[in-house]
């Protein structure tokens, strides 16, 4: 058996069990091995019978004494048997399981692991796994607990990867180089993947999972460098030329740029003057301008006779930059064109129609701008805002549309550096490190319910003066179990209870027309109060609007929080955010209060990464991130670097992998690039 084979080739594995399987993502017997353990049980204490605690998990051994019996009791059927060992006897108990009278045979010793109870009068032991003892049973052991889905117990996968590993032994190829494993002290893969089921010793179980963190991290960040590598390789980028265009545009903006700015243009005119197709990201915190820089150089790009075109996540956020870029472009005899989805199809064609004869030049939109259809007459830059939306492919969709445009890609989420080079290993990293003079500082607060009055009324106060609100809520419909707000019910109730205030709300599932008419009159100050769930996160200046209130605030990340209180402070007046919860727990309220204490998007999400976990903060699938079987990205940290160093060694000694030593490295990699792992 190999371990490309499909998991129905292991005994035991029918067409009903195998679908059960593939619930889990095992399809072939490396899937199964490589189906790590999400914790372990510690059975090598063996208690006696004498010893045992009621409501305490214990394993004993014990010899079955005569035959068991079947009871009905209420809706239950109770199994019972008798077992002893040299200090006492015990009965055992199962629910709902009669066949366990026929399968214990009396006289033979079972291994036996449950919780003692004193339920009705009596004390018995129920028993939640079992297993037979052999003649070389040598005591117990480590026992592996997997992620599971109903109908695969953790006995049945225990079996399975016995099995596997049995059938395999010595079979699984060794992809990292011999060089890396000796540099970085690494374990065999088969040794690793064996002791990670079933370890023998502590030190065996650190060393294999040791390498296979380090295995996990080489794999997604090397293949990354790979992709970059072949991306760099011949693809012969648009030479822009008439560099002073960069520097007389800064004439026609109504503000200056700061040196933040200046700094990552810079590189992206050393990048635009090679000759070498760019892929750049610019990542900055909420309100650092990297707008103002991608409009910068589309207008070089578009100087040298080519178009741009920038891609966003959302019609709103589409909407926003066709009127930013519009205003200026305009004047300077640049058309700018809108392609969404929401479009009637005559705006469509007159829009379509524009990109392909070349009359636009600077083309804003959705996902419109990638699909079949869309023909560019010159494309000689991609641009897309908030990257952290698209995976690696969409972003290749885009650059498929001309013949090796440039690339540059814009987050507001702040990730630490090295989580960055993760998710856009890629790219080159550009970070405008500081905010725009004269951005208000956001008074932030975390309070109760219980504080709901007075907020109505000072947000009453605040329009009263001429401003206006956001009010977050995270659903759309009434969940009574979440207890959370709804944007619906929540927004007929402020108009209730806000006087003088004009209320409205936003929502995913309305038309984007519909939306976009809502946003349009909150940009005029037509509606003073805006509901909406986390459309508003990305895509929305209002610089009237100063207080930002997110009921049940502990069900959002801290990177989004942070950028939802990025919506105010744009304006010349004093702005707030507020935090509504009533949360209990520990960590809930450490979240919170890292928004109170800090404006730092990077601390922020330094704090989000460690208390919730890499799962939570990158929403991994929707982020083009992979999920990560074995490793955590921040609690392993150390070999993180290691893995990254190791890859940059790698691709330094052999960009292209064609060395002899290195094709089971470049299999490895390929099979990772082609297998939708960072596919949204």
């Amino acid at each position: 058996m190999e371990w490309k084979d499909a998991v129905s080739q292991l005994k035991g594995v029918g067409e009903q069990r195998e679908k059960k399987l593939n619930c889990l993502g095992i399809y072939t017997i490396e899937d199964l091995l490589t189906h790590y353990p999400r914790d372990y049980k510690d059975r090598t204490r063996l208690a006696k019978i004498l010893e045992l605690e009621v409501n305490t998990e214990s394993t004993f051994i014990a010899c079955c004494k005569g035959s068991g019996e079947v009871l009905k009791h209420g809706r239950f059927t109770l199994t019972r048997l008798r077992v002893a060992d040299e200090t006492g006897e015990i009965g055992l108990l199962w629910y709902n399981q009669p066949y366990m009278k026929n399968i214990l045979k009396p006289g033979e010793w079972y291994l036996f692991t449950g919780k003692l109870q004193n339920k009705y009068g009596r004390k018995e032991f129920s028993v939640t796994e079992w297993e037979g003892i052999g003649d070389h049973f040598a005591g117990g052991r480590i026992i592996p607990v997997y992620p599971s889905v109903e109908g695969i117990s953790q006995k049945m996968l225990r079996g399975l990867m016995a099995a596997a590993l049995a059938e395999i032994r010595g079979g699984l190829a060794e992809d990292i180089p011999l060089w890396i494993r000796k540099e970085y002290q690494l374990a065999e893969r088969n040794f690793s993947i064996e002791e990670i089921h079933f370890p023998k010793t502590e030190q065996s179980f650190f060393d294999a999972r040791r390498r296979l963190v380090f295995e996990e991290f080489f794999v997604l960040q090397g293949a990354l460098f790979s992709l970059k590598a072949h991306l760099e390789e011949g693809n012969r980028g648009f030479v822009m030329k008439k560099k002073k265009v960069i520097e007389d545009f800064q004439n026609y903006l109504s503000f200056q740029l700061t040196n933040g700015q200046k700094k990552v243009l810079k590189e992206i005119e050393k990048d635009l003057s090679t000759g070498k197709q760019m892929n750049r990201l610019i990542q900055g915190d909420v309100g650092s301008g990297k707008t103002a820089v991608a409009m910068a150089v589309s207008y070089w790009v578009i100087q040298n006779g080519y178009q741009a075109v920038l891609m966003a996540p959302t019609e709103v956020l589409a909407q926003q930059h066709y009127l930013s870029f519009s205003a200026i472009f305009e004047n300077l005899g640049i058309t700018t064109v809108l392609l969404t989805g929401g479009q009637t199809a005559k705006e469509k064609r007159a829009a379509l129609q524009k990109v392909a004869s070349g009359e636009g030049h600077m083309i804003i939109g959705t996902h419109a701008v990638i699909q079949n259809g869309v023909e560019y007459r010159k494309l000689g830059i991609a641009i897309t805002d908030e990257q952290h939306r698209f995976g690696v492919r969409q972003r290749g969709a885009l650059n498929q549309k001309g013949e090796n445009p440039h690339v540059l890609v814009m987050t507001a989420t702040p990730i630490p550096r090295t989580l960055a080079l993760i998710l856009y290993g890629d790219l080159d990293i550009s970070i405008i490190d500081e905010l725009p003079p004269g951005r208000q500082k956001i008074d932030t607060m975390a309070v109760t319910t219980n504080y709901h009055e007075r907020i109505y009324r000072f947000i009453e106060k605040e329009v009263a003066e001429g401003r206006q609100a956001y009010v977050i809520c995270p659903m759309i419909e009434e969940n009574e179990k979440l207890e959370v707000q709804s944007v619906l019910n929540y927004s007929e109730e402020l108009q209730q209870k806000l006087n003088g205030c004009k209320v409205a709300c936003v929502h995913g599932k309305m038309k984007p027309k519909e939306k976009q008419e809502i946003m349009n009159c909150f940009v005029k100050g037509e509606i003073h109060v805006l509901v909406s769930t986390t459309v508003i996160e990305v895509g929305i200046n209002v610089p009237n609007a100063v207080i930002m209130l997110i009921e049940n605030a502990e069900r959002f990340g801290l990177a989004q929080l942070h950028q939802l209180r990025g919506r105010v402070g744009r304006g010349s007046d004093k702005s707030y955010c507020i935090l509504v919860s009533d949360a209990k727990t520990k960590i809930a309220k450490q979240r919170l209060k890292s928004l109170t204490d800090s404006e730092d998007g990077f601390v922020i999400s330094e704090m989000d990464l460690k208390l919730r976990g890499p799962g939570e903060f990158f929403g991994i699938r929707q982020h083009g991130l992979p999920e990560l079987k074995i490793a955590n990205i921040y609690e392993d940290m150390p070999i993180l670097m290691e893995a990254q160093n190791a890859a940059k060694k790698l691709m330094a000694i052999d960009p292209f992998l064609s060395l002899d030593a290195h094709e089971g490295i470049r299999k490895r990699f390929t099979r990772f690039l082609d297998g939708k792992q960072l596919e949204i």
